[in-house]
């Protein structure tokens, strides 16, 4: 068993919380430590994990504030970067917020992760970072650059720095499914569908900690982790979500897509693909000299994407629909 910690920035959020009691089963980490702005939030979760006290250790900070981030990361061995401004329209509303928080503040995370010699650093991304039309996905894109560059100056301290990229998880806060519960909730036969045409991947939380614990055993720094996982058409969702609902066309939302992408054909050329995921590897002189591939992938053929509209893996409303069932929304 390591000696030491692991910490996770924005530790509360649906994700922070999936991850810790995951943490929690592997006894993998004596010492687990939540890192957050949120006191009531911090209350809530020592509550539920009253039974686990002795593991778990909680620090108000944020991570715009570097000193104390150096202090929450003494002991620590592992760090699995969450915190983020993740709203579009108030990311839009608040630029330089975003910007202090998802850029500035993940440049605090580097720089107190490589001064206290932690060893992992896993920082988690999303479909918007790629191409990004949003100032969220702006930032998200430049917190991705530094975290893979951090690793041609962590090797001194022997940390290494990657990335882990997904969209949104099935059911978090501000996706479509709880926009359509809440309106189904309301007694409403109609639902609104920005474009007939809009796609989408399939993630749960689950999945996306899979995938973190992937990142954290066998990153050697610089990697961008994505998941295989199935697409859906928004349409199909409505349907599986409210069967014989009147579908109604409002028009795309101003920073919105209407496919999610996750690898470009530009990234191709540094992209392998294994059975589960697939790793897009840094193009720089320090990983070609001192890395390889991970065994057991194959490298992508060229101006290959991953995107939510041309998948080979779909769900039709009828899958959706048990998946729903396993997340506990269903009519």
């Amino acid at each position: 068993m390591p000696s030491g910690g692991i910490l996770i920035t924005g530790g509360t959020g649906s994700f922070g919380k999936t991850f810790v009691r995951a943490l929690l089963r592997s006894r993998r980490f004596p010492r687990i430590v939540i890192y957050s702005r949120d006191e009531y939030k911090q209350f809530v979760m020592r509550q539920a994990l009253r039974a686990h006290d002795h593991r778990m250790r909680y620090f108000i900070g944020d991570v715009r504030d570097r000193e104390r981030l150096l202090r929450a990361l003494d002991g620590v061995e592992c760090v699995v970067h969450a915190a983020a401004l993740k709203q579009v329209p108030a990311c839009e509303y608040n630029p330089f917020e975003a910007i202090k928080t998802n850029v500035l503040g993940a440049q605090n995370v580097i720089d107190a992760a490589v001064e206290r010699r932690v060893r992992t650093v896993v920082a988690l991304s999303t479909d918007k970072a790629v191409n990004p039309i949003n100032l969220y996905g702006a930032t998200k894109l430049a917190s991705d650059k530094l975290f893979v560059a951090a690793n041609a100056y962590g090797a001194r301290s022997g940390t290494t720095f990657s990335v882990v990229r997904y969209g949104n998880v099935a059911g978090s806060r501000g996706s479509v499914i709880p926009f359509f519960k809440s309106l189904i909730d309301g007694g409403a036969r109609e639902l609104p569908i920005t474009d007939q045409r809009m796609t989408r991947f399939w993630i749960t939380l689950d999945e996306a900690v899979q995938l973190v614990f992937k990142a954290l055993s066998e990153s050697r720094g610089g990697e961008t982790y994505v998941s295989k996982i199935p697409s859906f058409k928004v349409v199909d969702l409505a349907r599986a979500m409210l069967p014989g609902a009147r579908l109604k066309d409002v028009g795309i939302r101003e920073g919105e897509k209407l496919h999610e992408v996750m690898i470009t054909e530009y990234d191709s050329f540094n992209t392998y693909e294994y059975p589960h995921h697939y790793i897009i590897y840094p193009h720089f002189d320090w990983w070609k000299k001192a890395r390889n591939p991970a065994p057991g992938g194959r490298r992508v053929p060229e101006f290959f994407s991953y995107r939510s509209d041309n998948n080979t893996h779909w769900l039709s409303a009828g899958d959706l629909r048990k998946r729903l069932r396993e997340i506990d929304i269903v009519y």
